[in-house]
């Protein structure tokens, strides 16, 4: 599988907003690093990297960015390895001996759903749920129709829709003008693609996609709340993976997702909604930290420890309080 993350249309995404980046390859392995600032000060961070083909091609990349990071001055390297014969199960043990140690919390989902291609798109519909199918067919009878854009102009038709969703769900999604320039870089560039779903020839629902070399990930959708009934979400994304098996792509990446026994995640309910659309999970080691300057780095860890714990001090005395109380009665 190729990951957009580590696509040269995403490094240049991340040059068009301002950050360096380095790209660096080597037999069997390769990755895109960006770097960042954080309290320890600088650290470059690989976005589901390096890809690696094998444990001996990993550790090459992890040479590699340890001598980047000392180049360029970065505290530590956080990874988010993939490939390389580290399956999640495991992955900690190997990852842990290279001197890796986990991030304070994971940057990209460590559970994600793919839906694979390569083959008849009959065999796809056929692992869907039947309502997803029969939108899917059906859906034109009620006035929805579905049309793709790579035209920047067309990227406020899904803003409006996010700003809907944010206020109805109390979430905080991307900036404007994140997504704007997300559509300025990468859709002229074929590597992003709007989808549209039209009542009537009005815009209701709209999903933004990545394209990799053999990969479509499903990036960011919303609708519009006053035709929630139509459910035209539903069917817009069997459009967008319709649309990945004609371009001749060998797989769609429905991004993050909850685990399976934790019914109240807070992503269980599109959890379930990417789960009604066949395909399988797949499991990431997560995210790492490969210290560099490793006094720094200890002194950064040590600061954060005591921030949290100053954070849960006060919960800790109320609780702490009211056991006194209760003990005094």
């Amino acid at each position: 599988m190729d990951y957009f993350l580590q696509s040269p249309p995403w490094a240049e995404f991340q040059r068009a907003l301002g950050r360096t980046v380095h790209e660096k390859s080597g037999p069997g392995w390769s990755f895109l690093a960006v770097e960042e600032k954080n309290p320890a000060g600088k650290l470059l961070y690989a976005p589901y990297g390096p890809v690696a083909a094998t444990l001996e091609a990993f550790d090459a990349a992890l040479a590699a960015l340890t001598d980047l990071a000392r180049s360029c001055g970065a505290v530590f390297v956080r990874i988010e390895p993939v490939g390389a014969g580290l399956p999640a199960p495991g992955a900690a043990a190997v990852l842990r001996g290279r001197g890796l140690q986990p991030a304070p919390a994971n940057q990209q989902p460590e559970l994600s759903w793919i839906v694979d291609l390569e083959r008849d798109f009959k065999d796809v519909l056929a692992d869907m749920k039947p309502v997803n199918r029969n939108l899917y067919r059906n859906i034109h009878k009620k006035g929805v129709t579905f049309r793709s854009s790579q035209d920047p102009a067309d990227i406020p038709v899904l803003l409006e829709f996010l700003h809907m969703t944010a206020v109805r769900n109390g979430f905080k999604p991307q900036s404007d003008e994140y997504l704007t320039q997300v559509a300025r870089s990468l859709m002229p560039a074929g590597a992003a693609t709007l989808f549209i779903a039209d009542l009537e020839g009005m815009p209701i629902a709209a999903a933004l996609a990545y394209d990799s070399a053999d990969t479509r990930t499903y990036a960011h959708a919303a609708l519009d709340d006053t035709h929630r009934k139509l459910s035209a979400g539903i069917p817009l994304l069997v459009t967008l993976i319709a649309d990945a098996k004609d371009q001749g792509l060998k797989h769609v990446d429905l991004w993050g997702v909850a685990p399976e026994d934790q019914p109240d995640h807070k992503w269980a309910g599109f959890t379930a909604f990417k789960k009604s659309f066949g395909g399988r999970e797949v499991a990431y080691p997560g995210t790492w930290d490969l210290p560099v300057r490793k006094l720094r780095y200890g002194a950064y860890q040590l600061a954060r420890r005591g921030a949290q714990a100053a954070k849960t001090l006060p919960a800790k005395l109320r609780t702490l309080k009211s056991k006194l109380k209760a003990t005094r009665r």
